[in-house]
């Protein structure tokens, strides 16, 4: 672990930084926008629109990256982020905020595109699952830690907009200056969305639903706060809920998976995580309920993404991981983009607990699709499944190849065993 921090330790703080910023603008512009008097589909659109940008984010960096390096893609969209999150005070209207938007979640994924391939590149095979499951748990200290920066006192309005376009700027230092190699990029050819769900039809439905899952949680929940008539206090603390709940909860779900049927797994986490929400529907104007639906919907769902790569896997031949990363994020982007707009549209007819009866329905019809597709086939033995290898739903698409790739290694390090 020393020496992968040692290698990485620059990348680390500057994802740190990114997501700080990342973290703060996504709550802050829910808060806001309830300020401002925006209506919640109007929110909601906002919301959505940043996964927009990501998913196009997330297809078409590799291409720029190929064109011009990494270090002046990083810089470029390092910059518009910058920029855009200083605008939006300045102009407090629902269609420029959404266009903002789309264009912080295409600078977003680039971003991460291209520190996730710089990360890759800086570890050897033997040191890829630590250095995923430090990325990880900078990603959510650093979200769980933006949340505390909304209760930073603002009179001039503009306080908040300047701290996370400041993170994001100095962001640039430690990753820029402390990076010589630059990494070849080679982007993996994905399989189709038709072959995917032909391997693992839960899989696939799985990343769909799981999407507007943690779309609503990312980009609703600072609104259904202000809605709620939540205090900014409040907010920060319900918003950390999910992200610390999926710190606490990601390594025992990891553990249990490794250990039984996936599809048992799969289907109990998404139940408890849909339990979670109706807690919260039902019991939510108490605060102390609200804070532990939340912790466990985030404990649960986000886990899930995890573990239903390394459930895809076991049905893909240790060539075809990585190739699936593709597909998979993609599917996962499309749900993330319907998310908002579906939790907007239930919380402007039945109010903002309507935000905990679309996260109920979504968690529970996976529980429900997971019960179902074990009647449909049997499930591998444990000695035959890939490895659990913990990732965000906020990574993207390199990322969840380093972890396909290493499930591959385990599986084939795990095989070559067996045959000794």
């Amino acid at each position: 672990m020393f020496q992968v921090l040692k290698n990485t330790w620059a990348l680390l703080l500057g994802m740190a930084l990114l997501m700080l910023g990342n973290g703060l603008q996504g709550s802050l512009l829910g808060v806001r926008g309830e300020a401002a008097g925006f209506t919640t589909f109007e929110l909601s659109l906002i919301m959505s629109a940043y996964f927009i940008g990501f998913l196009g984010g997330s297809r078409l960096t590799p291409e720029l990256i190929r064109r011009v390096g990494h270090v002046r893609v990083f810089a470029a969209l390092a910059s518009f982020i910058s920029a855009v999150l200083i605008l939006y005070p300045a102009f407090q209207n629902p269609y420029l905020w959404i266009a903002g938007r789309v264009l912080i979640g295409f600078c977003f994924s680039g971003v991460y595109v291209t520190a996730e391939s710089w990360l890759n590149n800086s570890v050897n095979n033997d040191q890829r699952g630590q250095a995923l499951s430090l990325y990880m748990m900078v990603q959510m200290i650093g979200i769980v830690a933006a949340q505390g920066l909304l209760n930073i006192p603002d009179a001039s309005g503009f306080l908040l907009f300047i701290i996370p376009s400041v993170l994001v700027s100095i962001s640039f230092a430690p990753i820029l200056l402390s990076i010589s190699p630059t990494p070849a990029f080679e982007a993996t050819k994905p399989l189709t969305l038709r072959q995917l769900f032909k391997i693992s039809p839960l899989g696939f439905m799985g990343m769909l639903l799981l999407g507007s899952v943690f779309s609503a949680q990312f980009g609703m929940a600072a609104v259904f706060g202000a809605e709620a008539g939540l205090s900014l206090a409040q907010i920060s603390i319900f918003v950390s809920a999910f992200y610390i709940g999926a710190t606490v909860l990601q390594y025992p779900l990891g553990w249990l998976s490794d250990r039984m049927d996936r599809r048992v797994l799969i289907c109990a986490a998404s139940a408890l995580g849909g339990a979670g929400a109706l807690l919260a529907f039902a019991f939510g104007t108490n605060f102390t309920v609200l804070l532990v639906g939340a912790f466990l919907i985030g404990g649960m769902s986000n886990p899930l993404y995890s573990l239903l790569l390394a459930y895809t896997n076991d049905f893909l031949d240790f060539e075809d991981m990585a190739a699936a990363s593709g597909g998979l994020v993609f599917v996962n982007g499309l749900g993330a983009i319907a998310g908002p707009l579906v939790t907007g549209w239930l919380m402007s007819v039945i109010g903002p607990y309507g935000y905990f009866t679309i996260i109920a329905a979504l968690l529970l019809a996976l529980a429900g699709y997971a019960a179902y597709r074990m009647t449909q086939r049997p499930s591998p033995t444990v000695d035959e499944t890939s490895a659990y290898t913990p990732v965000m739903p906020t990574a993207s698409v390199v990322a969840v190849e380093a972890a396909q790739e290493y499930s591959a290694e385990m599986a084939e390090d795990a095989e070559n065993d067996g045959r000794q």
